[in-house]
């Protein structure tokens, strides 16, 4: 399968996933949700995929991809039309965990498959134009979501986002014989009798996971308490959208010359840096209530969290054991979103008792600690 089909359902997808994140906060509060369900919310998001990405990962390893991502894909778009067709705060819980469920299966195959169509010399080419999509999709999912928002209403909103993971499911089983000749067979783990755990005995990657779960919860902190921030300072769903674009916008840009910066550097100083440039901005977001001077602000952020996904992504499929990488990934998501789901759980807690800056301020903190992580040998 051509390179340029998959980065194209990856950026289809990932406009969806951003987008019902945006139309699911704003949406849950038109229906009256307090901030404390909200992080249970959030939380559902990221409960299939702490539970099953090492079993989905071992799944795209023994039986190869094909498969995972086409139900994956379906999966998606079924949880975004529930809330479009029967829209309540209840079908809103039922939507992020059937939406966590989906995804994980579709995520976890898809980083694999981008591994398995790289040389050795394409792989940073590869991963670092996976994760411009990813970008990509999440400067145009808050801006349809934004603005279908506006137009035609939040229930409207979620069946625009549906199609999106449709069109891509019909890509991927265009190319089912494609898929099927890439992968599958029996692993290295099952012929070594390797468990999981045994993967965290890797120091250098032990790191790399610990600090990518820090990364991505702050990412998705951002997504969920930014249309949550912005709503309480009176700012319009567009606006929210036009926020969280330039926030996309940024970690898209950065990426594109990210081989070169780390072909100076070195990935491992480059992290370190970005994490403390994430760091110091959250602490600006509370002391601002311009619509534009949060979104220059979120630019920076975008700056700094956008080396962060493609550099412990690579570093997690160059470390992990031959045969190993699905598993790798896997274990990367169920690390991620355990952090997604206490974190927000406890965000949401905070977010209710004092309002949502100290969230910012508490994330700063999480990232401060990631980059003092990142820094030990």
């Amino acid at each position: 399968m051509p390179i340029a089909l998959v980065l194209l359902v990856v950026l289809v997808n990932m406009s969806a996933f951003r987008g019902s994140k945006v139309l699911v906060s704003l949406f849950a509060l038109e229906l009256g949700a307090p901030q404390i369900m909200l992080g249970v919310i959030v939380a559902l998001y990221a409960l299939c995929p702490m539970l099953l990405a090492l079993y989905a990962g071992r799944l795209s390893d023994r039986f190869g991809v094909r498969w995972l991502l086409t139900l994956g894909n379906l999966g998606i778009a079924l949880s975004l039309l529930l809330p479009g067709l029967l829209p309540s705060l209840h079908m809103l819980y039922l939507s992020a965990l059937l939406i966590g469920f989906s995804f994980v299966f579709y995520n976890v195959s898809i980083q694999n498959l981008v591994g398995m169509l790289s040389s050795v010399e394409a792989r940073t080419r590869n991963f670092s134009n996976l994760s411009m999509m990813i970008a990509s999709g999440g400067f145009v999912g808050p801006l349809i979501a934004g603005f279908a928002i506006d137009s035609f209403g939040y229930a409207a909103g979620y069946l625009c986002i549906a199609a999106l993971p449709a069109v891509s499911a019909l890509i991927l089983f265009g190319n089912g014989r494609r898929l099927a000749a890439l992968g599958g067979g029996k692993s290295k783990n099952d012929e070594a009798g390797g468990y999981a755990v045994g993967l965290l005995g890797n120091a250098p990657l032990r790191r790399t996971l610990i600090t990518s779960g820090i990364i991505l919860t702050a990412i998705d902190l951002f997504q969920f308490y930014m249309p949550i921030y912005g709503h309480a300072i009176g700012l319009s769903a567009s606006a929210i959208g036009v926020v969280l674009a330039m926030f996309a916008a940024a970690a898209f840009l950065v990426r594109i010359v990210l081989p070169q910066i780390v072909s100076r550097f070195g990935e491992e100083p480059v992290l370190v840096a970005s994490i403390f440039i994430a760091a110091g901005t959250y602490l600006l977001f509370p002391l601002v209530e311009s619509g534009v001077l949060l979104a220059a602000i979120a630019f920076l952020l975008g700056l700094g969290t956008g080396c962060g996904q493609p550099l412990t992504l690579m570093m997690i499929y160059a470390r992990a054991p031959e045969g190993r990488s699905g598993e790798a990934l896997g274990l990367r998501m169920s690390i991620n979103n355990l952090t997604h789901i206490v974190v927000p759980l406890f965000f949401g807690a905070i977010g209710t008792a004092f309002g949502v800056a100290p969230v910012f301020l508490a994330n700063a903190a999480m990232l401060g600690a990631g980059g003092v992580l990142s820094r030990r040998r």
